[in-house]
């Protein structure tokens, strides 16, 4: 499975980005598809994950941020709104052949990773 994730940019706090990831494969929607993000000098951390139509979200996100995917266009969704400065990272997919989980180490493949950047 090969990721490629896109839509990030530079938003100002309480704005909205829509970041997608198209895979490759023909079993993309047995997977489970999570969002991970990286900030500068800090961990990857989970943001959210989606397998069939059950999602699940870091505290730090729910309520502001909403996945979703397309399983005929093999896509993933990040929605993300009111975004805030601390929210500015580089966020990555990634694909899981298990169910969800916000463990990075049990995902099997990532994308690249889109740079976003939230300005105050």
């Amino acid at each position: 499975v090969q990721l490629q994730a896109s839509g990030g940019g530079l938003v100002q706090a309480g704005g909205s980005l829509r970041l997608s990831c198209a895979a490759s494969g023909r079993t993309f929607s047995s997977y489970t598809m999570g969002w991970f993000r990286q900030a500068p000098g800090k961990e990857r951390e989970f943001v959210a994950a989606i397998r069939w139509s059950d999602t699940y979200y870091a505290d730090y996100v729910s309520g502001r941020f909403t996945i979703s995917r397309d399983n005929g266009r093999n896509t993933v969704f990040l929605q993300m709104n009111s975004l805030k400065p601390e929210d500015t990272a580089v966020y990555y997919c990634a694909a899981s052949i298990g169910g969800v989980t916000s463990t990075a180490g049990l995902y099997d493949y990532w994308g690249q990773g889109t740079l976003v950047t939230v300005s105050s």
